[in-house]
């Protein structure tokens, strides 16, 4: 079988990392040929992140769309075409119903709610040009849709698509178990994330504070967010990197995951949350959307609803290294068993398996509103 990935990011961005490059080894290990091509280069990623400079954005969109266009010359050399997001973030799906139409196998995977749109604080075009049209139309044009959880899964049934859940993995192999937890060294209460998530910390921005004034010896750490400040604590902040992010895991003794309490963030898959649960670190999260599949409260992690949550569970972690040494070795065992990359990349390849060896392109739509 031979698969082209069509990207929205680079290595560097999270969803394309965790959706389509982090499997890869494993395609490749099943028997698939694999073929990765991403919109964004590296440093058009970067670039996506800076105010302003709205002149180069479009060069280099421009640049991005050009070289997309010259990969798609040869979709016909595939067996499926799978969309990791749409094929370009602007215009309607003219590409991707030329390619339907010509016999392309056409799977879009998606893990956030793409069809309610959300401002970009970094980019203006990229708001304007967004269309939550665009994505309910890529589901009812796909073969399959493969999403990040059931409820981005259910919304694609909605739509008129035929969808799969396939939940994201981690590769407890890349990430270690941090050091046991102990009371020699104070507290650190970490943040892992991107400069567009970032903001969500204003959301318990008082817990914290007060979290400060009962413990003074508390230290926090944002990693990715960029120049965000929490004024008045002590917030070290450090660049994200994937060598980074490891020994970030292996500092923080508390992990972070605050979200606001609407719709886009029940289409959110838990992946901050699941990375602090592969390091050891127990997750302390806003109880909405996949957050309440993917922990057990108490058991693998905690779930708040309001300010009291957020500061009593923060206080009996912070006090306690033994349950936080407990709670840490349960979210490690809880993602190893569930969410073996190897396990996923098998996932995705019986769906694709499925599509191929249908006799009728309408034996292909019974793999909608399915969990894998």
């Amino acid at each position: 079988m031979k698969i082209l990935f069509l990207t929205r990011y680079p290595h560097e961005g999270a969803s394309s990392r965790y959706r389509v490059f982090q499997y890869i080894p494993h395609f490749e290990d099943l028997g698939v040929s694999c073929h990765v091509q991403s919109f964004m280069d590296p440093d058009m990623y970067a670039l996506s992140f800076s105010p302003g400079r709205t002149p180069e954005k479009v060069w280099a969109a421009v640049r991005a769309a050009l070289r997309r266009l010259g990969t798609l010359k040869r979709f016909r050399q595939y067996d499926i075409v799978y969309m990791q997001r749409e094929l370009f973030p602007f215009g309607p799906p003219w590409i991707e119903r030329y390619m339907k139409w010509r016999g392309a196998k056409l799977i879009f995977d998606y893990d956030d709610a793409l069809f309610i749109k959300k401002s970009s604080r970094y980019n203006v075009l990229a708001t304007l040009f967004r269309s939550s049209r665009k994505i309910i139309d890529l589901f009812r044009l796909s073969d399959c849709v493969i999403a990040g959880n059931d409820w981005l899964r259910d919304a694609a049934v909605e739509h008129g698509g035929h969808a799969v859940t396939v939940e994201v993995a981690e590769d407890t192999c890349r990430i270690a178990m941090r050091p046991p937890h102990n009371e020699a060294d104070g507290v650190l209460i970490g943040w892992l994330g991107s400069k567009s998530t970032v903001k969500y910390l204003r959301l318990i921005e008082p817990v914290l504070r007060r979290i400060f004034e009962t413990y003074p010896n508390v230290r926090f750490e944002i990693v990715g967010g960029g120049h965000f400040e929490l004024d008045g604590l002590p917030v070290t902040h450090t660049d994200w990197s994937l060598e980074e992010e490891l020994r970030a895991l292996r500092r923080f003794d508390i992990g972070l995951m605050p979200l606001p309490i609407e719709d886009w963030a029940k289409g959110k898959s838990g992946g901050k949350a699941r990375t602090y649960m592969a390091a050891g670190v127990p997750p302390v999260c806003a109880k909405i959307g996949y957050n309440i599949e993917l922990i057990e409260p108490g058991v693998t992690g905690y779930l708040c609803t309001n300010e009291d949550d957020w500061f009593e569970t923060l206080s009996q972690l912070i006090e306690d290294a033994g349950l936080r040494q407990e709670i840490g070795r349960a979210a490690r065992a809880d993602v190893v068993e569930r969410f073996s990359p190897h396990k996923q990349a098998k996932k995705i390849l019986d769906v694709c398996l499925e599509l191929l060896t249908a006799a009728e392109p309408g034996e292909a739509r019974s793999v909608s509103n399915q969990k894998t």
